[in-house]
């Protein structure tokens, strides 16, 4: 039988000591204070804590009554992250659906998703003028596109998550225009 290394072999350090009731808080309070987080994200945070770590505690531990306790008490707000998260994404180019994609992802309910989405509709606009300016699509290309590199930022945009009509018509705009949004 072969020596398989401990990780305190590997490491030269000692492991943690598993995780009790105070040490899960603790841990989940440095994160909120260090992050913005949602509640899925953090339920999931300390999970993968807890499986690293083990728990050493008295009673079961339960993450997701932690979870909630800071909930009750504004530590997280899922409904202020989803706005914040949304226009992080929407400056960066990314449209409705990846913004949507992203606050499931990130364990967002749809009722804390109302707000966020409102504001992503109203800035898809701006979203697709910023990817096309990063990208160089369309009016902020050096030439106008052929068929295959047509096809190819279409798709660019539609994995951004803009629309297909969106798309289309930044692509099509030739190099120089000056585009103006739909009423």
């Amino acid at each position: 039988m072969a020596h398989r290394p401990c990780w305190r072999d590997m490491t030269g350090k000692r492991p943690p000591p598993p995780l009790d009731e105070d040490a899960l808080r603790d841990l989940a309070l440095r994160h909120v204070a260090r992050f913005a987080t949602s509640r899925g994200k953090l339920l999931a945070y300390l999970n993968r804590k807890l499986r690293e770590r083990g728990w050493a505690g008295e009673r079961p531990a339960d993450p997701q009554a932690l979870v909630e306790r800071f909930a009750d008490l504004n530590y997280i707000d899922d409904a202020a992250y989803a706005v914040m998260k949304s226009a992080s994404l929407v400056r960066r180019g990314y449209g409705a659906r990846r913004v949507g994609e992203a606050l499931r992802a990130a364990g967002i309910a749809e009722e804390d998703r109302e707000q966020a989405d409102a504001q992503t509709a109203r800035d898809a606009w701006a979203a697709a003028d910023r990817f096309a300016r990063r990208k160089r699509i369309g009016p902020y290309a050096t030439a106008p596109l052929d068929p295959k590199q047509r096809e190819k930022a279409i798709a660019a945009f539609l994995r951004a998550g803009h629309a297909y009509a969106l798309a289309r018509r930044w692509v099509d705009a030739a190099p120089g225009d000056v585009m103006e949004e739909e009423e």
